[in-house]
């Protein structure tokens, strides 16, 4: 527990110490999934194949731990925190266990947060995350071979005082082929190694009181946390504009400013360095986000997409910020972090990267449900064939994307 202390102190610092060696660790989905057995009960949904595969943790919310393109000898995706696990214990604030997929509810920060009491200082020896997105396990309530889905029942209560009855239900599905090809928008291509899946969120109010924005409003949260290399890069595309229409191109000062040599911004893509070295944050308002966020680990040829439902017109989103807030409800809708050492001579957390979207605010009357979808896609082989995926994708090719901090 106190080294569990030290970390979250650790933490709490601003970004620094980057570009310091982060060493990365392969495991290959079989092995990962005979680690979580040993650890957890761990569900394992296929195509039928057998070479796309994904592994689900009940007791941590229905969580995604990893999935592979390749079968148990394939690549495991998902970032797991094995010395957690290892451990044995759990903290009263966060247990960051990883996983390639997870469920929260924001906002984090600010006068509405559900992560601190009333009246408690924004700082990390006040922040708690609500035990039923963070430890409490989750009743399976169906699973197919392709498809699970889990329920969980729970109270919140943010900075406020307002009380919120909420009722959960994930499920998380595999996508055929076919299926991810024509979400992706583009034909087959049969040399390419894929895995799809998503996960369908639905939250409803189950209280006797609106949720109201001037008591405070509830969002979905999914964030997803992968394994990062020396190479791994994340491309945003976003809506070009003028910045007093469209806001911002990109928050980049969530732990102090992203260094420049770490984020470059051009008009309709970002692109941001997930090696794992820095701890650093950026956001993009719901103007801004096309709705997809992706990366290319060009060490492993691997090239992960995801998409995630943007209500037409929606604008007020949560604000996470720890502080009172003068705008609640100008949150981002879509962030990517990357995890690096927390200081000087410090160890980083993974290292992992997370791509994560978040729903708008849930102003929800009693009884009334609101659904989100985060879908992702990984696929890995030859860049020849990565690169045309990319370029209808993402706009960009796999030439622009490692060039973007070649060293």
């Amino acid at each position: 527990m106190k080294r569990l202390a030290l970390l979250f102190t650790l933490l709490a610092l601003a970004a620094a110490g980057c570009n310091q060696p982060a060493a990365t660790t392969g495991h290959t989905f079989g092995s990962d999934v005979t680690f979580l057995k040993q650890n957890t009960e761990t569900l394992v949904l296929s195509d039928p194949s057998g070479q796309a595969q994904v592994a689900i943790a009940p007791a941590l919310q229905g969580r995604v731990m990893t999935s592979t393109a390749g079968g148990p000898g394939g690549t495991s995706y998902g970032w797991i925190n094995r010395t957690l696990f290892a451990l044995g214990t759990k903290s009263e604030h966060f247990n960051p266990y990883g996983g390639e997929e997870r469920f929260w509810m924001g906002p984090e920060g600010g006068q509405f947060s559900v992560y601190f009491a009333k009246g408690a200082a924004f700082d990390l020896d006040h922040w708690f995350v609500p035990k039923a997105i963070d430890t409490d396990a989750w009743e399976v309530v169906s699973k197919a071979a392709d498809r699970a889905t889990f329920h969980r029942a729970f109270q919140l209560t943010n900075y406020s005082g307002t009380k919120f009855d909420v009722d959960a239900t994930r499920e998380i599905r595999m996508l055929s082929r076919e299926q991810a090809w024509k979400h992706l928008g583009i034909a087959s291509i049969a040399g390419v190694k894929m895995v799809a899946f998503e996960s369908s969120n639905r939250v409803t109010n189950t209280g006797k009181e609106a949720w109201k924005k001037d008591s405070g409003l509830l969002s979905i949260w999914i964030l997803c946390s992968f394994t990062p290399s020396p190479t791994t890069t994340i491309v945003a595309p976003i809506k070009p504009g003028p910045e007093s229409e469209l806001g911002k191109k990109v928050v980049d000062d969530y732990f102090g400013k992203v260094p420049a040599e770490r984020l470059i911004q051009k008009d309709k893509v970002i692109f941001f360095s997930a090696d794992g070295k820095c701890r650093s944050k950026i956001g993009f308002g719901p103007k801004r986000t096309t709705g997809l966020l992706g990366s290319y680990d060009a060490q492993q040829k691997v090239l992960t997409l995801a998409q995630f439902t943007v209500p037409e017109g929606a604008t007020e989103y949560v604000n996470s910020a720890w502080k009172i807030q003068d705008n609640p409800f100008a949150g981002d809708a879509a962030n990517s972090y990357n995890d690096g050492p927390p200081a000087p001579g410090k160890k980083a957390m993974g290292p992992f990267y997370e791509i994560e979207s978040s729903s708008p605010a849930l102003a929800l009357e009693p009884g009334k449900t609101a659904e989100h979808v985060h879908r992702t896609i990984h696929l890995q082989g030859d860049e020849k064939d990565l690169d045309p995926i990319a370029r209808a994708t993402l706009g960009v090719g796999l030439e622009e994307i490692k060039k973007a901090f070649a060293k």
